[in-house]
């Protein structure tokens, strides 16, 4: 990065000239292709003494524009979305069916740190899927955005969230840049603050509210219990009610006291940390869920399990129909021998309707029917648990009478439709111990 100053008729005239591109730890962070290499961008700034005043930067990529180039200014915040620096995530291969499949994993030079942004456009399982599913459709827009309007749809009466726009087929690889979501349709970088910069900025506070994820995170009306609805299960089920005050950036990108620019003479303050941990990351999913096993009665073999959602801000699990938690309970008699077990399966809904095997038939006639017949085939299964909400599950094992162990667990599973067999994908969130007496 270069600062070139010069005087143009008793004006100074300072210009960025951005040539770089930011390595770490040997490799790059994310693919350049030939369409993406970086180029020189420069933007100049003319001013009188005293006076800011911010000069037009064209943007000829939009959202396809590389967030390497904005990683050579942004720097700790490009470490972070690249590279999930100061968090916990790590990007699990998965199988789509069969255990014996070939692993879809990422590319070898991608950080499997990375975030679920920065890893959007090469994330092997939305491109499988889209092959196998949607017979090659550039189904998966909110993967490649073109810029948008941050919309009131908190605000709003009718809360039917569409689809963004999006980009041209060949800039999908891109991916989900840093501009996907700075910037505007009218060539700015919006934030949360007033900056002076090399590039035009505007200030926008609905960055740091809900409205900023609504078009990615929620697609049509809300149908509780359907997959796709994060944004509407929190502000239905969350905001709504006042079960807190958080937006999906307080706790998706908690804020750390920083500059935004590390090289230019700006202020320290609140910048949120460009992380979204969520499915990826072990400390975000054993926060979300509670579970407690008791024995409501005494002597009984009764027993009650309550799955409590009072660590997320929407449902559990939520997004994908393809996530899944997992509870398993099994009773060990004294000598540590399994005597019974029982398994609940909580996971979204793939369309307006429960999953429900008798529907099989009726799948084959639709278009997306490899899709609709994975989720029908597993039949009905626990709802996913919304904010807030206290699930009490009931099982009574036939039991002798004599001295118990209940053993109890949840485990998150990235892709509920591959064998179960294969566990690389999943996370135990949480177990509990509880022993009984059977009189």
């Amino acid at each position: 990065m270069k600062w070139v100053s010069g005087k143009k008729t008793g004006v100074l005239v300072w210009m960025v000239i951005v040539t770089e591109t930011i390595l770490f730890s040997g490799c790059a962070a994310t693919q350049t292709t030939a369409e993406h290499q970086p180029r020189e961008q420069a933007a100049v700034v003319e001013r009188q003494p005293g006076e800011q005043v911010a000069a037009p930067v064209q943007w000829p990529l939009g959202t396809a524009t590389p967030s390497e180039t904005c990683g050579v200014c942004h720097q700790a915040i490009y470490r972070e979305y690249a590279l999930g620096f100061g968090a916990d995530l790590q990007f699990k291969g998965i199988v789509y069916k069969s255990a014996q499949e070939q692993l879809l994993n990422l590319p070898s030079h991608v950080s499997i740190t990375g975030t679920a942004h920065s890893l959007a456009g090469v994330d092997p399982f939305p491109l499988h899927a889209r092959g196998m599913e949607e017979e090659g459709k550039s189904c998966d827009v909110c993967h490649f955005p073109e810029p948008f309007e941050i919309v009131d749809f908190a605000d709003t009466a009718e809360r039917d969230v569409p689809k963004p726009k999006a980009r041209p087929k060949t800039q999908e690889a891109g991916g989900l840049t840093c501009a996907s979501c700075h910037l505007t349709p009218d060539g700015k970088m919006r934030g949360p603050y007033d900056v002076s910069s090399p590039h035009q900025t505007v200030k926008n506070l609905k960055m740091q509210t809900s409205d900023m994820c609504a078009y990615c995170h929620s697609l049509g009306k809300r149908v509780v219990g359907k997959q796709t609805q994060t944004f509407l299960e929190w502000y239905e089920d969350f905001n709504k009610p006042g079960l807190g005050r958080q937006h999906c950036q307080d706790c998706h990108m908690p804020r750390t006291i920083r500059k935004v620019a590390e090289d230019f003479n700006v202020p320290v303050r609140a910048v949120a940390r460009h992380l979204w941990t969520g499915g990826h990351s072990t400390q975000r999913l054993r926060t979300a869920l509670s579970l407690v096993t008791i024995q409501p009665q005494e002597g009984k073999s009764a027993l009650e399990f309550h799955v409590i959602n009072i660590g997320a801000g929407h449902s559990v699990p939520t997004g994908s129909n393809r996530r899944a938690i997992y509870l398993k309970a099994n009773v060990l008699d004294e000598g540590g021998n399994g005597i019974a077990s029982q398994e609940w399966m909580f996971a979204p809904w793939y369309g307006m309707r429960p999953d429900d095997k008798a529907f099989l038939e009726e799948d084959k006639k639709r278009p997306d029917a490899e899709a609709a017949i994975q989720a029908d085939a597993q039949g009905p299964h626990e709802q996913i648990i919304r904010a807030g909400e206290e699930r009490v599950l009931s099982w009574t094992p036939e039991l002798k009478a004599g001295n118990y162990t209940v053993q109890t667990g949840l485990i998150y599973d990235l892709n509920r439709y591959n064998e179960r067999g294969f566990a690389d994908d999943q996370t135990a969130l949480s177990s509990a111990s509880l022993s009984v007496v059977i009189k």
